[in-house]
């Protein structure tokens, strides 16, 4: 079964397809790209957007194998709820909802990572909002179990340049957003946009070019 794409998104697709210009993003990191600029207006996101060099296809291969998927806030768990029931049926998890007081010294958000890594060790982590749990999962790294995934975008003023430059300096597959922006429809994004690709390979049951999905850093 084919996921529905309602027609005013197909036509802002085109949109984005007429405006972007140049670029050498390949199909897969493309369909990331368009649906961040469909959720943001905002065409910048084309060159802020990273991938380490087997991001999407390790995703790919999460999301198929159901692992849990843990977002830092409500908003960004709201924002793939839909498309994860739809398809994987993923358990989904938002960690402010899971600590329900925060560690002394820590927000709830951070708290909430740390508890979840512990337990979910595996999982796909979408960080949209809280640059406190970003660097709260990248100081439990190195450790003999990674994620699958960390899709890192927090937004703001406060720590946030930090959390992504110490993601950055991980071995951990990452889909991350340079600079301060970012947000919770910004992780969202990534995450539906990766959702649809494995759904489309998980449909016709092809494992799809590793190779083209692997190019590294764009």
């Amino acid at each position: 079964m084919s996921l529905p794409i309602h027609p005013i998104m197909q036509q802002s697709f085109a949109v984005i397809d007429r405006e972007i210009g140049a670029h050498n993003f390949n199909p897969d990191q493309y369909a990331i790209v368009q649906r961040v600029i469909h959720s943001t207006a905002d065409f910048e996101f084309k060159q802020l957007i990273r991938f380490s060099p087997d991001a999407i296809a390790a995703g790919i291969a999460a999301l198929r194998r159901r692992v849990t998927i843990v977002t830092d806030v409500s908003m960004v768990k709201q924002g793939v709820a839909g498309l994860v029931a739809q398809t994987f049926k993923n358990s989904l998890i938002s960690a402010v909802e899971y600590a329900s007081v925060a560690l002394p010294g820590k927000t709830r958000t951070e708290t909430g990572l740390i508890q979840c890594w512990q337990q979910f060790p595996e999982a796909i982590y979408v960080i949209g909002n809280a640059p406190t749990a970003l660097l709260a999962l990248c100081n439990q790294l190195p450790a003999s179990v990674s994620p699958s995934l960390v899709i890192g975008a927090p937004v703001g003023f406060i720590s946030v340049l930090e959390s992504k430059a110490t993601l950055a300096h991980t071995s951990v597959n990452q889909i991350r957003v340079e600079g301060r922006k970012g947000g919770s429809p910004v992780a969202a994004a990534i995450l539906n946009a990766l959702i649809v690709l494995a759904w489309e390979e998980e449909r016709t049951g092809e494992q799809g070019d590793k190779g083209t999905r692997g190019l590294g850093e764009k």
